[in-house]
């Protein structure tokens, strides 16, 4: 009977780990520094000779950086034999292959692999796999929130996006939210939290930057003689010369559809200060409105900034299933329609293609440049002579991408359609404002469709 696996605390120094792999570690200043801090948090696996020494069996990579980072002792998971390894993973392997695994009980299996030292590179090629998706359902249940994804049976994917916002209670619910009403709308959602929450960091940071240059933050400011506030452009001294940024007592921060953030020097009180208005507020006759604008005015610009928003969102969510797409071993069905349609009706879409957004998409390797005419898919195609189909959709697709704008969706064109639409044949879940594009034909350009 085979002595159960023991795990005991060894100095990395004394083990032995084979030659070639020491020279092959490809070890990175990153990878140390994370074990120097952190310490190696797996163990690695290992068997101890009669001789007394012991041999890494899984895990070289880690030992040589512990040694490099001059961890005292790692954790060793000391098994009997090396062939009772290569046993632990076949049998995990096998139970991965077997049929009607649950997403949470290959994400189990992933873990059990991690635990006795096997990369994700080694259990994709073992389980057949891809390496995203083994490292995907390696970090879900690396977190809480995600390994309590799986228990609910939510897919992997759906169990990283938990993890991910792991700690943030607003996101958390929303997310569980859509997970159980629209789950199509995942990808999109997720990505807006993480533009909000990317906003709101910078929001942050820059608060505090204000704060400590001692600056005054105000919530508004305005161009006339009924704002409390006065934009440093807008207003004039006492002696009637225009007042400068060295006048400004004050700071006012906006913020962009985007969630870019800017600053603009504001002279606060400036009633008290014999500050005046630059201007006098004047309709030239138009009957433009004066004063705040009424609660269903501004229901419709909240509207607005929400639709570009989403918008935003889902350019980067759509541009990403197009790199996925284009990653995979076949073109995606009816790709030679799809391009020769995009160049016979919407020729000038295809040919004003951004190269870096098509290069990025085909899965170029692409290196900023500011050098005329820089275009990462003409380099890209000048170096393989394969997959030249993959290319000219990145191409087409790219074309189409540039002359999508935030606010396309007020003003729907049959262009935009054509794409989502392809899109949509080809499994993307759009969002709830590209609906918009794709909902919003004629019922004689339905017909035609059609027929």
């Amino acid at each position: 009977m085979n002595a159960a696996p023991t795990l005991e605390m060894l100095d990395p120094a004394t083990l032995t780990v084979d030659v070639n792999v020491r020279k092959d570690a490809a070890l990175t200043a990153d990878f140390i520094a994370s074990i120097k801090e952190h310490g190696v948090m797996e163990p690695v696996i290992a068997h101890r000779k009669d001789d007394g020494t012991v041999h890494v069996l899984m895990g070289q990579r880690r030992t040589c950086a512990a040694i490099e980072a001059e961890r005292p002792l790692i954790p060793v998971m000391i098994i009997e034999s090396p062939e009772e390894a290569e046993r632990i993973v076949t049998q995990v392997v096998e139970n991965i292959q077997r049929a009607g695994l649950t997403e949470a009980d290959e994400a189990d299996a992933y873990h059990q692999l991690s635990l006795i030292g096997v990369s994700a590179a080694a259990i994709a090629k073992k389980t057949g796999r891809t390496k995203t998706t083994v490292e995907s359902a390696l970090k879900a249940k690396s977190s809480d929130a995600g390994t309590a994804a799986l228990g609910k049976g939510w897919s992997i994917e759906e169990a990283l996006i938990m993890a991910e916002f792991e700690g943030d209670e607003d996101a958390t619910e929303e997310l569980e939210s859509v997970i159980m009403d629209e789950p199509d709308q995942l990808l999109h959602v997720a990505q807006l939290l993480r533009d909000r929450r990317e906003s709101a960091a910078a929001l942050a940071a820059l608060v505090t930057e204000l704060e400590a240059q001692g600056k005054a933050i105000v919530e508004d400011a305005g161009h006339y003689a009924d704002d409390d506030n006065l934009y440093v452009t807008a207003a004039k001294r006492d002696d009637g010369e225009l007042a400068t940024e060295d006048d400004a007592n004050a700071v006012l921060i906006t913020t962009d559809y985007r969630g870019q953030h800017r600053t603009h020097a504001v002279i606060a009180g400036w009633k008290d200060l014999g500050f005046a208005p630059k201007y006098e507020r004047y309709d030239g006759g138009t009957g433009a409105q004066k004063g705040p604008m009424t609660e269903e005015q501004k229901a419709e610009r909240k509207t607005l900034i929400e639709r570009n928003k989403k918008m935003e969102a889902a350019t980067k969510v759509r541009r990403d299933f197009v790199k996925t797409l284009l990653a995979r071993k076949q073109a995606p069905k009816g790709w030679q329609y799809f391009t020769v349609h995009a160049i016979t009706h919407h020729s000038e879409t295809a040919s004003g293609y951004d190269g870096k957004v098509a290069g990025e998409m085909v899965g170029a390797k692409v290196e900023e440049s500011n050098a005329w005419a820089w275009n990462p898919l003409r380099d890209h195609v000048a170096k393989s002579t394969t997959r030249p189909e993959f290319s000219l959709i990145a191409l087409v697709c790219a074309g189409y991408e540039k002359t999508i704008a935030k606010d396309s969706w007020r003003s729907p064109s049959q262009t935009h359609r054509d794409y989502l639409k392809q899109l949509v044949v080809w499994g993307y879940n759009a969002s709830t404002v590209e609906e918009l594009i794709i909902d919003s034909g004629t019922p004689a350009e339905e017909e035609t469709e059609a027929a």
